[in-house]
Parts: C-alpha cells; structure tokens; sequence
C-alpha cells in the first residue's frame, strides 16, 4: 500500500505540476514561421451546429468577414437542432455558404465526415458555432504550412465576466502553454476544436460514437507522418460557460470520448515515437487516469493511518475533497468564494467529471449525440 500511495501521489504531481515546470526550464516555445503566400489555396470553414440559433448567425458572418484573398467557402450543417438553427443557415444568399438541414440528430463527427466529404478545397478549417475568428485567423492558419504540416492549431481565446467562478479560463491559459512547449518538441496533441486546420487529402472519417473530435483528427494527421503545430498567432474566441454545473456535463462526455481517444491510439504509447510520446503520457495518459490515481491515493492511504504523517495525508485528502465539493455548490448556487477555493473546486469537478466518464464508458456509451454547452448571459 506504501508503494500505491507513493506512485499514485507522484504521478498526479508530476503532470500537473513537475511535467510543466520541466517544459518552463528547458523549452523555449518557438514561433512558427508564416510564409509570404502568392497564391492562396482554397479553404472550406466546417462548423457542424447543434440548437444555435442565438449565436450561428454571426458565426458565419464572422467566417465570411475573414481577410482571405483565396477563394473561401462556409460548409456549415443543422445536426437536426430543434431550435431556428436550420432555418438560419438556409436562410443565407451568399453563394459562399454551402448550408445543410439534417432533420436527425446522428452527433457531430458525423456532420463533420458529411461536410467534409462535399469538400474539394485543399486545406480545411474547422471551429464551433460559438466561436469568433479575428479578422485575420484563416491566413495566419494557412500561411503557417510548410511541406510536412498536417495540421495547425490556432490560439483559443476564452472571455468571462467579471461574475463568472469558472475557472476552466484560468486552467486554458495553463494548457495553452503547454502547447507552446509540446509544439515546439514536435508533440504538440490535438487541436482546439474553435479553430484548427488541416490538409483536406489527410482527414481520415472517424468512428460515428466518436466524441473528441479535434483530438482524434489531429492524432489522425500525426499518425501519418506530418507536423501538427500551434500558432497562438491565428486568434479565436469563445465565452466560458457560466458556472461549473454548466461545464459539468461538458466535462463527462469529453471523458467518455478521452477514453475511446485512448483506445484508439495505442500507438502513440510507443517510446518509439520520442519526444511526442513523452508529451502524450505526460500531458494527456497520466490526467485522463488522475481519477483513478486519486482513488488509488486515497484508499492506500486510508490503510496506512496508524502513522501519524500518513494520518496527516489522510485527514489533508478528506479536507481538499470537502472544499472542493462545498466550493462547488456554493459557486453553482452563485455563492462568492475565495480563489484558492474556486481553483480547488475547479480540479475536483474537472476529475469528477472525468471519472463519471470513465464509469460511462465501462458501461459502452455508444451514442455520437452532443449536448450544447450554455452561454453566458443565457436563461436556462
């Protein structure tokens, strides 16, 4: 029990806090060099949507407002929404927005392997419904290829209010250094699903149950043999959800889909694969299995009591898990707390979501559906 509690304890500590202050000393994130384009390639924006009618709208114009001198199309698809989102879509006369009403809901890589297969512009950019491109985003994207790039990563921005307790904007500026560091070691993993690109021939059609869609295509492009990199030049925006309850769904699910992702690309596991398997076991194995590494932590720990210092780490355990769980119910019922606290809350709703995935995932989720995330400023 003394080795479990150890390992498990240094595992959690090393990728969320040793594995990035390694990265700190000895990366230095490089930029990526744009090149001056002559000619612009065609680029087709996938946004599959799903009840956005509050939002969708401005989405495309947004798209169609990019400063892009090569010839540029929207592919854009209701996922049988039951809103106005449909109609909205269909609604544009620009010859530009190639729109589709899907009557049922099949989830959203299917959309996406839809949109993708009308495609026949050589490079794709995909983002979310909700997101807002600056107005230079598609050329920064595009311009960042050279002759072994798959895909490219643009900077994912995420805006609050000055009311808002969700932490998940403070936890995205932390994982975007981190993509600065993995890119530059050639291990940079996925993408950000708001704003991505990738070559239109190395898109490989995913799994309809396929959930973390972003992750999988980029891994997909590595596989291959081509760079995926991070430009935080190629800007985008989203707003956070409201509170950690409206998050919270959000977070199960993408931890059903880490685990089909996991499954999925055993490959990556291999040492073989250098400097981008280090990341992935260090970025992404180790935090997808922090549940169980907790869980593990806790119940070693609980067998070794009779010594005082483990007693200490026992009682120290129960004390965090008790603030994160008061911390999360006082700050869904809108409740102010303390920084610390909300940081605190924040980590444990994040794995507990996590870890409900993986319970989910034992039992064979199999459905590709999606759940919109709700916005700030919105009604339930």
């Amino acid at each position: 029990m003394l080795i479990i509690f150890w390992i498990s304890l240094a595992i959690l500590v090393y990728s969320y806090l040793l594995f990035p202050l390694l990265l700190k000393v000895f990366v230095t994130p490089e930029s990526i060099e744009e090149k001056d384009m002559e000619t612009y390639p065609d680029v087709d924006i996938i946004i599959a949507a799903y009840n956005e009618e509050s939002c969708i709208h401005e989405r495309i114009e947004n798209a169609l407002n990019q400063d892009y001198s090569g010839k540029l199309r929207i592919l854009v698809a209701s996922d049988g929404s039951h809103d106005r989102t449909g109609e909205i879509i269909t609604g544009f006369k620009d010859e530009r927005v190639i729109a589709t009403n899907f009557e049922e809901n099949r989830g959203k890589i299917s959309v996406l392997n839809d949109l993708v297969s009308q495609s026949n512009a050589e490079f794709l950019v995909f983002t979310d419904a909700n997101t807002d491109f600056r107005k230079d985003a598609v050329k920064v994207l595009i311009s960042s290829f050279s002759e072994n790039t798959g895909a490219v990563s643009g900077e994912l921005l995420l805006v609050t209010d000055d009311g808002n307790q969700n932490k998940d904007g403070l936890y995205w500026k932390y994982e975007q250094f981190l993509k600065r560091c993995e890119s530059s070691l050639g291990g940079i993993l996925g993408a950000n699903g708001a704003i991505y690109a990738i070559r239109r021939d190395l898109y490989q059609p995913l799994s309809k149950d396929t959930i973390v869609d972003d992750f999988c295509i980029a891994m997909n492009v590595k596989k291959q043999g081509y760079d995926v990199l991070y430009n935080d030049k190629a800007i985008a925006s989203e707003e956070v959800a409201p509170s950690l309850q409206d998050e919270f769904g959000r977070r199960v699910r993408i931890g059903i889909g880490n685990y089909k992702a996991f499954n999925a690309n055993l490959w990556a596991l291999s040492p073989l694969n250098g400097w981008f398997s280090f990341c992935y076991w260090s970025h992404k194995v180790f935090r997808w299995f922090a549940p169980h590494l907790m869980v593990l932590a806790f119940i070693s720990n609980l067998f070794l009591i009779e010594q005082p210092v483990y007693l200490v780490l026992f009682l120290a355990q129960i004390a965090f898990y008790y603030v994160g769980w008061i911390g999360q119910r006082k700050i869904n019922q809108g409740i102010k707390v303390g920084s610390i606290v909300a940081i605190i809350s924040f980590f444990f709703s994040m794995n507990l979501g996590l870890g409900l995935g993986f319970v989910r995932f034992l039992k064979g989720h199999q459905n590709g559906g999606w759940q919109r995330t709700a916005r700030q400023g919105e009604t339930k």
